[in-house]
C-alpha cells in the first residue's frame, strides 16, 4: 500500500510540473534558510562549548553605587585576590589573577610580531583547559617564562622547536618559550589569546602593578574563578558580596557588591543596566530564531494554499477510492505520504543550497560553522523536522481533500462552497503580514545604523591614523617623533594618548571642586593627552585653548569635554581648579584650561560621557595619533610615516590603524544583524512571491472560459488584468494594514534600548507598502497579462 501511495505521489508531482516546482523550490528554499538560522543559533548558543567545566567557571564582577545609578563591570581592585583567597578559598578549585588582553610586541632574531594576549596567575592553564601540545603545563609558575598559541609560535620560529627559545617582550624584557599550546576556536571568550604569560612577570615589571597590591580604589585588574564541586555560583556570591566593603571602609560610600558571573552568560547575557542583568545577544538568537520559524511557516504557507486551490482537479480520484471502500484515514494517510515525498525532495535540495551558501553566510555572519555531517544530534533533529514540516504542511491538504463527498463527486455536482477560498486568502494575509513587518523591520534597522553613523563624532575622523607604541623603548620621545613625521612630509599634526581615539581604558573619580555637590561621586572618562591633541583630532574647541609648549604650567592643566562641565555643575569653568579629594592627597591642582565639544568615543548608540583630558607627563603613552598630509595620497603618507618610524625604532614593526575604520568596527554587530535579516527578508519575500504566482497562475487557469467570453465580448487586456489582479492587490493591502502596526510596536520596542536612536518614521511604512504592492503587481502580472492576451478561440473551443 505504501509503494502505491509513493507511485501516486511520483505521478501526480511529474503530471502537474509546474506546482510540483513551485512546492519543492517553495519548501527547499524555507528549509535552507530554517537550517542556517538554525546551525547560527546552535554556533550561538554552544559559545565556550570547548570548555568541559564551563558550568563552574565565572569571572568576579562588582557592583557600584553612584549619584543613584548602579554600575556592573568586571574591574576590579587587585587587594580582592588576598581578601578572597583568605576568607573564602576553600569554595574555589582556582582563582586566577589577570590583566586585560594587551598587544605586546615579541620578538625572536629579526622577527618581530604584534600579538595579543593576557599576564595570568598559575592555574590558569589548568582552569581554561589548554591543550598544550610542546613544552611545561605549569609554566606559568615561572617568573620568565612564556606561553605562544601555536599560530603565534609558527610565526616566529616556523617549524623549528620554540621550546627554550629566548624572546623579547616589546624589545625589552626577555622571556623563555616554555610552552605551545593549541589555538583556541573563534567560538571562544578566549580566542584572542596568542600569548599567555606569568603574572609574576606583569608584577616584576610594572611598577604600578606592584604598587596596587594595597589599593582598594584601583580597579584595574580582572579575577576568574572557579568554584569546587560541591558548592554553586549562588552559594558562593552569597559569601563573597560584601567582601571589599568589609576590607576597604573608604570604599563603602560606593556600596561596592562582588559576585560571580557564570561563564555561561558571559557571550548571551553580558547586558547590565543600573544593576540589572538586561540580556544581551540572546535577543538576536530569539530574533533569528523567530525569523526561521516564519520563513517556514511561509513555505508551508504555499504548499497548503496551492494544494487545497487546486483540491478540485482530485475530487474525482477521492470519489472514486471512497465508493470503493477507502476510508478517510487511508486517505489522509496518502495525502500525508505525498507531503512527505514532496518534504523530503525540498529537503535534499534543501541540503545542496546550505552546503553552497555556507561560505557565504560565514562571511557574512562572521562565523566559522562547518555542516555537521557526524553530528547525530543535527541529523535526529532534521528527522524531527523533515516529519514536523511534512505534518505542518500536509495536514491541512490531507483532511480538506480527504472530506470531499463521493456522491456528489461522481455525480458531477461537486462544487467548492463559496467560501473554500477564504482560508487561502487568510494565508495569503498572513503571508504577506509577516513579509512586509520584516521589511519594516529590516528598514528600521538598518536606520538606526545609519542614525548612528551619521552621529557627529566632535572630532575628524578621516586622515587620522593610531600608532600603537607600548613599549618603553617610545617613553619621552613624543617630541622627537612628532618633529621627524612631520619633517617627513607624512603628517602635519601629531599628538600621543594613553588610549585610542575611539575607546576609554581608564575611569576616575576621587576629585573636588569649587561648587561640588554634597556626596557627589563624580566618574569621569580619563585620558592623557600630550601637545597638539586639539589640532590633532580637529577637535572644536567651546572655551579656552588647548595643551602649548608656550606655557609651562600646562603640565598641571586640565581639558574637559562639554558634557563633564554640565555633570560637574561647573559655571565658567576656564581658570577653575580641580583638586584630589583625599585631605592626604598630593596630587597638584589641574587647571581648567579648554572646554572641548563632545567627542563619541565609546558606543555610537549611547550618550557621550562626561571626560578630562591631562597632560601626559609621565609616559603613560599607548598611541601616537597622527593627521596625515592631505597634499599627497595616503599610500605616500604611510610609506614616509613608516620610513621615520623603522629609522627610529628598527628593532619594532610598524603597525598603524585608521581610525575611522577603527570607529567603523563599533557597528559591525549590529550591521551583521542588519544584513542576515536582509537575506531572510528577501527570502521570506521571495517564497511569498513564489505561492502568489501559483495562485495567479491557477486562478488564470481557473478561469480560462470567462476570459475567453469577456473578451469576445470586448474586454480589454487592462480590462482583464485588472480583473485578475485587484483580488491579489486587497489582499495585500488588507496585509499591510495589519503589519504596520504590529512592526510600529515591535521596533519601537527594539529602539528603546538605544539612548541615541533615532524613530520609526512614516516614510519605512511607504517604502514599506510600496515596495510589497510593486511586488505584488509585478508577480501577478505576468500570470493576468498571459492569460488575457490568450486567444479567446482556443479557450472556448473546448466547450
Amino acid at each position: 500500500m505504501l509503494k502505491n501511495y509513493f507511485k501516486i505521489a511520483f505521478r501526480n508531482l511529474l503530471k502537474n510540473k509546474v506546482y510540483s516546482f513551485i512546492n519543492i523550490s517553495g519548501l527547499a528554499i524555507g528549509m535552507a534558510a530554517t537550517m542556517l538560522i538554525g546551525l547560527w543559533i546552535y554556533d550561538e548558543l554552544s559559545y565556550d562549548s570547548y570548555f568541559k567545566e564551563k558550568a563552574t567557571i565565572a569571572q568576579v564582577f562588582q557592583h557600584e553605587s553612584a549619584n543613584n545609578n548602579v554600575g556592573t563591570g568586571p574591574a576590579i581592585p587587585r587587594p580582592l585576590e588576598f581578601a578572597m583567597r583568605e576568607e573564602f578559598g576553600d569554595n574555589f578549585k582556582h582563582l586566577i589573577m589577570s590583566s586585560w588582553n594587551f598587544t605586546r610586541y615579541i620578538s625572536y632574531g629579526d622577527k618581530n610580531i604584534n600579538v595579543s594576549g593576557n599576564y595570568m596567575q598559575e592555574g590558569a592553564v589548568e582552569m581554561l583547559e589548554l591543550n598544550i601540545i610542546k613544552g611545561d603545563k605549569e609554566s606559568l609558575k615561572g617568573a620568565n617564562s612564556i606561553l605562544l598559541s601555536e599560530e603565534t609560535a609558527k610565526t616566529l620560529f616556523g617549524s623549528a622547536d620554540p621550546i627554550g627559545k629566548m624572546v623579547k617582550i616589546n624589545n625589552v624584557n626577555p622571556a623563555k618559550v616554555t610552552a605551545v599550546y593549541e589555538d583556541l576556536s573563534k567560538n571562544n571568550s578566549f580566542n584572542g589569546l596568542k600569548y599567555l604569560m606569568p603574572w609574576k612577570f606583569y608584577v616584576a615589571s610594572e611598577e604600578w602593578v606592584k604598587n596596587a597590591e594595597d589599593s582598594w580604589g584601583n580597579n584595574s585588574f580582572q579575577m576568574f574563578a572557579q568554584i569546587n564541586d560541591n558548592t554553586t555560583m549562588e552559594a558562593v556570591t552569597a559569601k563573597i558580596l560584601d567582601v571589599k566593603k568589609r576590607n576597604a571602609p573608604d570604599e563603602a560610600e560606593f556600596n561596592p557588591q562582588i559576585f560571580l558571573f557564570p561563564m555561561k552568560d558571559w557571550y548571551l547575557r553580558s547586558d547590565w543596566e543600573n544593576g540589572v542583568q538586561t540580556g544581551g545577544r540572546i535577543e538576536n538568537v530569539w530574533l533569528f530564531g523567530i525569523i526561521g520559524v516564519f520563513v517556514l511557516l511561509l513555505a508551508c504557507i504555499n504548499f497548503i494554499n496551492l494544494s487545497t486551490a487546486r483540491s478540485e482537479k482530485r475530487a474525482t480520484e477521492v470519489g472514486i477510492r471512497k465508493s470503493i471502500g477507502s476510508q478517510r484515514g487511508q486517505l489522509v494517510f496518502q495525502f500525508l505520504t505525498e507531503s512527505f515525498l514532496i518534504v523530503l525532495l525540498a529537503f535534499v535540495v534543501a541540503i545542496g543550497i546550505v552546503l553552497l551558501s555556507l561560505n557565504g553566510f560565514n562571511n557574512l555572519a562572521s562565523k566559522e560553522i562547518l555542516f555537521p555531517w557526524s553530528n547525530s544530534l543535527f541529523w535526529l533533529s532534521t528527522l524531527l523536522f523533515i516529519v514536523v514540516t511534512a505534518i505542518l504542511a500536509g495536514s491541512y491538504p490531507a483532511l480538506y481533500l480527504s472530506s470531499f463527498n463521493p456522491v456528489a463527486v461522481l455525480k458531477g455536482t461537486f462544487k467548492a462552497g463559496r467560501y473554500a477560498s477564504l482560508p487561502r486568502k487568510v494565508l495569503v494575509v498572513a503571508q504577506f503580514t509577516i513579509s512586509v513587518a520584516l521589511i519594516i523591520g529590516t528598514l528600521v534597522v538598518m536606520n538606526q545604523i545609519q542614525f548612528s553613523k551619521d552621529r557627529p563624532t566632535g572630532y575628524d575622523k578621516n586622515g587620522l591614523v593610531q600608532i600603537p607604541v607600548m613599549s618603553s623603548e617610545f617613553i619621552g620621545k613624543q617630541d622627537i617623533m612628532r618633529e621627524q613625521f612631520i619633517a617627513s612630509g607624512g603628517a602635519i599634526h601629531m599628538t600621543a594618548m594613553s588610549s585610542p581615539t575611539t575607546e576609554v581604558w581608564s575611569n576616575r573619580g576621587g576629585y573636588t571642586w569649587e561648587g561640588k555637590p554634597e556626596g557627589f561621586q563624580e566618574d569621569l572618562a580619563f585620558t592623557s593627552v600630550h601637545y597638539d591633541f586639539v589640532k590633532t583630532l580637529g577637535l572644536k574647541l567651546i572655551e579656552g585653548r588647548g595643551f602649548s609648549r608656550e606655557f609651562a604650567t600646562d603640565s598641571n592643566a586640565v581639558i574637559l569635554n562639554k558634557t563633564a562641565v554640565k555633570y560637574m555643575g561647573i559655571q565658567d569653568p576656564i581658570g577653575k581648579f580641580i583638586r584630589g579629594s583625599s585631605p592626604n592627597s598630593t596630587m597638584i591642582p589641574l587647571k581648567i584650561i579648554g572646554v572641548i565639544d563632545d567627542m563619541v568615543v565609546q558606543s555610537p548608540y549611547s550618550p557621550v560621557k562626561q571626560a578630562m583630558y591631562v597632560f601626559e607627563q609621565y609616559g603613560n603613552i599607548s598611541y601616537y595619533n597622527l593627521r596625515l598630509n592631505p597634499k599627497n595620497s595616503v599610500s605616500k603618507n604611510l610609506e614616509l610615516v613608516e620610513s621615520t618610524f623603522q629609522t627610529n625604532f628598527p628593532n619594532l614593526p610598524f603597525d598603524y590603524q585608521f581610525v575611522d575604520e577603527e570607529y567603523g568596527k563599533k557597528f559591525r554587530s549590529e550591521e551583521r544583524v542588519a544584513s542576515l535579516a536582509r537575506v531572510f527578508t528577501a527570502l521570506a519575500i521571495f517564497i511569498s512571491c513564489l505561492g502568489l504566482f501559483g495562485l495567479a497562475s491557477f486562478v488564470a487557469e481557473q478561469r480560462t472560459k470567462e476570459i475567453g467570453v469577456r473578451k469576445v465580448l470586448g474586454a480589454s487586456i487592462s480590462q482583464l488584468w485588472l480583473l485578475l489582479s485587484k483580488d491579489f492587490i486587497t489582499l495585500v493591502a488588507v496585509a499591510l494594514v495589519i503589519a504596520s502596526p504590529l512592526a510600529y510596536y515591535v521596533m519601537s520596542g527594539w529602539l528603546q534600548k538605544f539612548p541615541y536612536r533615532t524613530s520609526v518614521g512614516w516614510d519605512v511604512f511607504l517604502i514599506a507598502c510600496l515596495g510589497a504592492l510593486i511586488i505584488t503587481l509585478i508577480t501577478v502580472s505576468f500570470q493576468a497579462i498571459k492569460a488575457a492576451s490568450a486567444n479567446p478561440v482556443k479557450s472556448l473551443r473546448t466547450e
